[in-house]
């Protein structure tokens, strides 16, 4: 299975696979309204403006397993996100991300992520996946990792393709 195939509902209710993003630099995100995190939107938000037009995408995927941080409906949380942090990034329906009801995908995520960059299970909300342009996942960032310190590594994954890989210069 590759990330492309997963079967996933908006926040509007439509029902898409992730191939809509392929060929895109991911980062996916589980989040919630009423956390002491909610504000990491902000910083989601301003790395969807910024590296949009080169080709990265923030996937918000709101989960209500984390001390009841997520009450609201779909339609709820989509209208939080709107007026109190002018979300613009794609959002999908509310879901479950670790457990037997884990959805697929997350299960994925976790499972793929390489060493030394997998922290373990997902332990609250707002943990983040960086996945590149093949749709390999290539780290994973605890809850509490400000979506500013992620910059360098989508800068890094636009430009050379990996993590940490110095820019690709050709000497005449």
């Amino acid at each position: 299975m590759r990330i492309y195939d997963f079967n996933v509902t908006t926040i509007d209710g439509t029902e898409q696979t992730l191939a809509a993003y392929e060929g895109k630099v991911l980062l996916i995100v589980n989040t919630a309204s009423a956390c002491g995190l909610t504000p990491h939107y902000k910083g989601l938000q301003h790395i969807y403006d910024n590296f949009k037009d080169e080709g990265v995408v923030v996937l918000g995927f709101p989960c209500n397993q984390f001390k009841g941080q997520e009450p609201g409906t779909n339609e709820e949380i989509a209208q939080f996100c709107e007026l109190n942090y002018s979300v613009t990034f794609p959002m999908f329906a509310k879901i479950d991300v670790k457990g037997d009801d884990a959805h697929p995908l997350f299960k994925y995520l976790v499972d793929e992520v390489p060493a030394p960059y997998h922290t373990g299970d997902i332990e609250w909300n707002f943990v983040k996946f960086l996945v590149d342009k093949e749709g390999h996942v290539v780290k994973q960032y605890p809850a509490t990792t400000d979506p500013a310190a992620i910059e360098p590594d989508l800068r890094s994954l636009i430009e050379t393709g990996s993590l940490g890989a110095a820019p690709n210069t050709v000497n005449d």
